[in-house]
């Protein structure tokens, strides 16, 4: 009598919010940060309340820090460009694909629905890229007026004539014998009773 082999099903890998930041090198804090924008949803919940982090919210939380460091993109733009069904399409696709067995005419159909699904994701990451690239153009050239109006303002500092310093005021001694009144050099009156000498 042949004897039946027992498979033990595999149970999914689910990580904890700790695990997932080591693992990603994203803050528990950013994590959660990202879940109250609705940018990151765990798979699932234990009776207590902890999060738990599928394989694919991991992928999430890799694209997520991706878009942001190696783009440049704000939080507003990654939302525009993940919140949508291709991305779920092209993981739920991989998902499938990586399981196995997947039969020659539903590969076809994954496929399918993968290119189109990746496609309009390129679209929207050029129109994204297109809107930064025109604000960094802007950036560049306001940083050439500044430095060009910067350069003419030293060359206008250089050519510049030295300005004229006003003469020296002439101070009257004490034991002076003229006084200068109007520009007038003025000899103090001789004292009565006083013989002039000379």
């Amino acid at each position: 009598m042949p004897t039946k082999t027992m498979t033990a099903e595999a149970k999914p890998v689910l990580w904890r919010i700790g695990e997932v930041a080591k693992l990603t090198g994203v803050t528990t804090r950013t994590l959660r940060y990202w879940e109250e924008l609705e940018l990151l949803q765990p798979s699932s919940y234990r009776s207590s309340g902890e999060r738990l982090y599928s394989p694919a919210d991991v992928t999430r939380v890799n694209r997520i820090r991706n878009l942001q460091e190696l783009l440049g993109f704000s939080l507003a733009e990654v939302r525009t460009v993940l919140g949508t069904e291709d991305v779920d399409v092209l993981d739920r696709m991989a998902s499938e694909l990586k399981a196995g067995d997947v039969p020659p005419d539903r590969h076809k159909q994954l496929l399918d629905e993968g290119i189109v699904a990746n496609d309009q994701l390129l679209a929207r990451l050029d129109e994204t890229l297109g809107r930064i690239q025109a604000f960094r153009d802007e950036r560049a050239a306001t940083a050439l007026r500044l430095r060009e109006r910067r350069r003419q303002l030293d060359e206008e500092t250089e050519a510049a004539p030295a300005p004229v310093s006003a003469p020296a005021p002439v101070p009257s001694g004490a034991g002076s014998s003229q006084n200068l009144r109007g520009g007038i050099a003025l000899t103090p009156p001789a004292r009565r009773g006083s013989v002039p000498t000379g």
